[in-house]
C-alpha cells in the first residue's frame, strides 16, 4: 500500500509534524533527520527526489521547534541536543511500533547527522545501519578549513571583491562564529560550487523551493523561517564547538557515509578521516563525485545503487578504499 502523508504525533511533551512517504508500507522504515538546524528538507524533494520512498518507508521528520513543528508557545530551553535525541528515540519507537518493525534504518544529513551519531551511540539496539549525508565531524576546524579554500580560490580567480567580503572575518579556533559571515560564506561557497550544492543552485533559489510548496500551509512557511532562525541560534554554536571524532569514536551498528566531493560546508576531509577511524561492525565511505553538501539531492541514483547494494545487504563492495 502507497503512503504520502503528513502528520502530527505526540513526541515527548509537544507534538510535532512529519512527512511519512513509501510506495510499499511493507519496506525497511527509515527515519530522516534534517540538517540546519532548523531546516526540513521535505519540499526539497519535489525539486529535487531522491527516490528514498522507492526502497524504504520514509519518515521526514521535522525536528522540535523546525517547520510545522515549531510553536511560539513551546518550551524553549528544551530546544537543545539532548532533547533532540530524546525526540529522535520517541520517533524510533513510533515507528516500530505502526510498521511493526523490530529495527529501522537512520540516516542524517548535516546538522542531522550529528543527531544521527549521538543517538545511536546512545541506543544502538533499535537501528539497523546508520547513513550520514554530510557527515559532521568537528564543525569549528570544517569551517576554517573552508575558509581557507574559499580565500585561496578567490585569489586565484582575481575576485578582489569576495575576498575582500571574506577577509572582513577572522575565524579563531574556539570562538563563536558570527551570523554575518554564515550569510557570507553561504554566498561565497555557491559562488564557487562547494556549498549546498555544486550546481551552484543558490539559498534563494532553495528559499523559494521551500516556501513554494504546497506541503505547507500559509501559516506553516511563517513558522519554518521562525523555526530556522532559533533553531539556528540555540544549537550551532554547541553543535559546532565539538569534535565528534573524540566525542564519537565507536557505534554498534554498520556505518555509511556518502560525502561530495567538493564539499566544504562540512569538509570532504574530515569526514573520510572519521571514516577511518570510527570502530564499527562495517564502514563504507562513498565519494560522490559531482555533488557537494547534498549527495542525496545531487546523485540519488547513486545513492540508491549503493542502499540496494551494499546498505540493505550489510556490506560495502562499492564503497572507497579509505
Amino acid at each position: 500500500m502507497r503512503i504520502d502523508e503528513k502528520i502530527m504525533v505526540p513526541i515527548n511533551d509537544l507534538d510535532q509534524g512529519m512527512f511519512i512517504q513509501t510506495e510499499d508500507i511493507s519496506k525497511p522504515v527509515l527515519l530522516f533527520l534534517h540538517g540546519g538546524p532548523g531546516q526540513p528538507m521535505i519540499a526539497m524533494c519535489e525539486k529535487f527526489p531522491t527516490g528514498l520512498d522507492k526502497l524504504f518507508t520514509v519518515c521526514w521528520w521535522e525536528q522540535r521547534g523546525s517547520g510545522i513543528s515549531y510553536d511560539s508557545k513551546m518550551n524553549k530551553n528544551l530546544i537543545n541536543v539532548q532533547q533532540l535525541i530524546d525526540d529522535t528515540l520517541a520517533v524510533t519507537v513510533y515507528l516500530r511500533k505502526r510498521f511493526k518493525k523490530d529495527k529501522i534504518y537512520l540516516m542524517g544529513h548535516s546538522w542531522g547527522s550529528v543527531l544521527g551519531i549521538l543517538t545511536v551511540q546512545q541506543n544502538p539496539f533499535v537501528f539497523e545501519a546508520y547513513m550520514g549525508i554530510g557527515q559532521v565531524t568537528n564543525q569549528d576546524l570544517s569551517e576554517r578549513l573552508g575558509y581557507e579554500y574559499m580565500c585561496t580560490a578567490f585569489e586565484k580567480l582575481d575576485d578582489k571583491k569576495n575576498l575582500r567580503k571574506l577577509k572582513k572575518y577572522e575565524l579563531v579556533e574556539g570562538k563563536p562564529i558570527p551570523n554575518s559571515y554564515l550569510m557570507t560564506r553561504t554566498k561565497s561557497m555557491t559562488k564557487l560550487g562547494v556549498g549546498v550544492m555544486h550546481n551552484k543552485i543558490s539559498m534563494f533559489e532553495i528559499s523559494k523551493i521551500i516556501l513554494g510548496t504546497k506541503r505547507y500551509t500559509m501559516v506553516e512557511k511563517v513558522k519554518y523561517l521562525k523555526g530556522m532562525k532559533l533553531s539556528m541560534d540555540i544549537l550551532f554554536d554547541e553543535v559546532t564547538n565539538k569534535d565528534y571524532m573524540i566525542a564519537v569514536p565507536k557505534l554498534e551498528i554498520p556505518v555509511y557515509i556518502f560525502q561530495g566531493k567538493y564539499d566544504y560546508q562540512v569538509s570532504y576531509q574530515l569526514a573520510k578521516k572519521y571514516a577511518k577511524k570510527i570502530h564499527a561492525p562495517l564502514v563504507g565511505f562513498y565519494t560522490f563525485l559531482e555533488s557537494a553538501h547534498s549527495p542525496c539531492f545531487e546523485e540519488p541514483s547513486k545513492m540508491i545503487r549503493i542502499i540496494e547494494t551494499d546498505v540493505l545487504n550489510k556490506q560495502t563492495t562499492l564503497a572507497d578504499s579509505i
